[in-house]
């Protein structure tokens, strides 16, 4: 707290709880030892729309957070807002817009309270003593001009006192009072010059930083995310805090609203470039913002909690609002809901869906190759004039009993890690981008070449059809068996990924194979599949077949990785 005298109070607390004490030079301060603070307290819980009370020896409150806040402040010096109103009866308010960057409440006055009764008339309420009691908060550049009895010396003064509260981290509020006649037509609009106010001081409240925020900013960072702030607050407060967040560091990264106002429109989308902290900014000029970061060919995600971020949220790509402190009209605006507020929870989403999006493309890698393998095997075999490598019965085995185990099995398949160091991918990207191609394809011709080539070896040595189906059938097995290893990074090589960091796909290859397995022994299986055992040499052969397809996908792995070293 810093009143129009130059002296300054400490309070102490964590919460909205009024729970601590106010220290003035070390020494606590209570209800009438100032007289000046006492003022300011009065008017912190006069204007306010919030609401704070105990219930079953718990304190619960309701409203804008910040209001809260300033009612826990008074409560600590004795001021609770429903006995102040009942001493100050409420007539009306001016509500707090961005534009004019203050709110006023208007109560009926009196020099001794108690004298004063108000009467009704026609449902509007009326003093029987003409005057209201005007109380004003909001930015101190816009309350100063308000006090009329402030010379130029001691407006700089007080201005300066606000810069080195907000170069702390404080959002500053100043507040004002003033008696003026009441008027007829009611509760103004605006506060006029005609209402002469008495500046009262600064309150100063510091939201700390949430466990995991600066980390979470960091990782935006290398996940190739640009963050930026945009408030109503100072923009010495806005900075400090940013620096705090390792979001910006110098003053020129900062950009206020009326700055915005005297830029050219098309003058804003460069300006991205440099500038991460955007401050005293009305919800016009977030709207302007998110849609200078779309032209300039961003995709925009925007976070925000009151009825006027609504716009902001509707334009962005994705709007996200806060679920706890947020309002409906912004919850409905928002396309995300956060429940605890948290701008971390916002990262590890991200991360979660970079994963299941990864996880997506795994699955769709594993079921289009090895299917375009089948394709291509029984294509090529009728085309050189061979028997039906594999029957109808024996693909759909492959394709939903001994693939299908390992497909939903892929799907749960952890994070790789290192997917917030990876560049975001263009947004129009298809899901079968150039790499997936290039990975399906050779993935499918290797399976179809050495398929194809196991099947004409086994007829040309004599094998029955049967025995030579069975084989290859066999074989197309291991192939998913192996290949399912491939499938488990874009990037990174299928022997630095442990199988038991991944249990369920461990199990689920396993289960694939020893399904099948049980299919050369049972003779019920047998019948159906037109399968049989296989000797010892057949076996070894196999999977030396089958291993060919890990060898070669980690030399497409390593050629990508030398070709593009961004993507790893």
């Amino acid at each position: 707290m810093y009143l129009a005298d130059g002296q300054s109070f400490a309070v102490t607390g964590e919460g909205y709880a009024p729970i601590g004490e106010i220290y003035a030079n070390g020494t606590p301060v209570v209800r009438g030892q100032h007289s000046g603070l006492d003022r300011l307290a009065r008017a912190a819980v006069l204007c306010s729309e919030a609401d704070l009370h105990q219930r079953e020896h718990q304190w619960v409150w309701r409203g804008d957070p910040t209001e809260i806040a300033l009612l826990t402040f008074g409560h600590k010096l004795g001021w609770h807002r429903e006995a102040a109103l009942e001493l100050f009866p409420l007539v009306g308010m001016i509500p707090f817009e961005p534009e004019q960057r203050y709110s006023a409440s208007f109560h009926l006055w009196s020099a001794a309270v108690g004298e004063s009764q108000p009467v009704e008339k026609g449902g509007i309420v009326t003093p029987a003593d003409p005057h209201w009691l005007i109380v004003v908060k909001g930015a101190p550049e816009r309350i100063l001009p308000m006090c009329p009895a402030l010379d130029q010396t001691q407006r700089r003064s007080l201005l300066a006192a606000a810069e080195t509260l907000a170069a702390s981290g404080y959002r500053v509020l100043a507040f004002a009072e003033g008696i003026v006649p009441a008027e007829d037509g009611g509760v103004p609009k605006a506060i006029e010059t005609h209402h002469p106010l008495t500046f009262l001081g600064y309150v100063g409240m510091i939201d700390p930083l949430r466990p995991g925020v600066k980390q979470a900013v960091e990782q935006c960072r290398s996940a190739g995310i640009m963050v930026c702030m945009v408030t109503g607050d100072h923009p010495t407060t806005a900075l400090a805090i940013a620096r705090e967040l390792g979001l910006a560091e110098r003053p020129e990264q900062v950009i206020t609203g009326s700055e915005l106002e005297r830029l050219p429109a098309e003058q804003l989308p460069l300006l991205l470039q440099t500038v991460r902290v955007f401050a005293r900014v009305t919800p016009k000029q977030k709207l302007l913002i998110v849609e200078a970061a779309k032209a300039a060919g961003h995709y925009v995600a925007v976070t925000g909690d009151g009825a006027n971020d609504a716009p902001a949220l509707r334009a962005a790509n994705i709007g996200i609002a806060m679920g706890a402190s947020g309002t409906d009209v912004a919850r409905e605006a928002a396309e995300l809901v956060i429940s605890d507020d948290n701008f971390a929870t916002i990262v590890a989403g991200v991360e979660e869906g970079r994963v299941a999006y990864d996880n997506v493309r795994k699955v769709v890698y594993l079921l289009i190759s090895t299917g375009a393998a089948e394709i291509l095997l029984v294509a090529l075999a009728v085309a050189a004039g061979l028997p039906l490598p594999l029957l109808p019965v024996q693909l759909l085995w492959l394709n939903l009993v001994t693939n299908g185990i390992q497909d939903v099995a892929l799907a749960f398949e952890p994070n790789e890690g290192g997917v917030l160091r990876r560049k975001p991918r263009p947004p129009h990207e298809p899901l079968l981008n150039r790499l997936m191609l290039e990975r399906t394809l050779l993935a499918a011709s290797v399976m179809t070449a050495i398929g194809f080539f196991a099947f004409w070896h086994m007829l040309h040595l004599g094998w029955s059809e049967k025995s030579a189906r069975n084989g290859l059938l066999m074989l197309m097995v291991l192939f998913e068996n192996v290949h399912i290893g491939n499938c488990r990074s874009e990037t990174k090589s299928a022997f630095v990924l442990s199988p038991l960091r991944s249990p369920i796909l461990l199990l689920g290859t396993i289960t694939a194979f020893l399904v099948h397995l049980f299919s050369l022994y049972w003779p019920p299986l047998q019948r159906v599949l037109q399968t049989e055992p296989l000797g010892l040499r057949t076996w070894v052969l196999l999977v030396f077949l089958a291993l060919s397809i890990i060898v070669v996908m980690e030399l497409h792995k390593w050629w990508w990785r030398w070709r593009h070293p961004d993507t790893v």
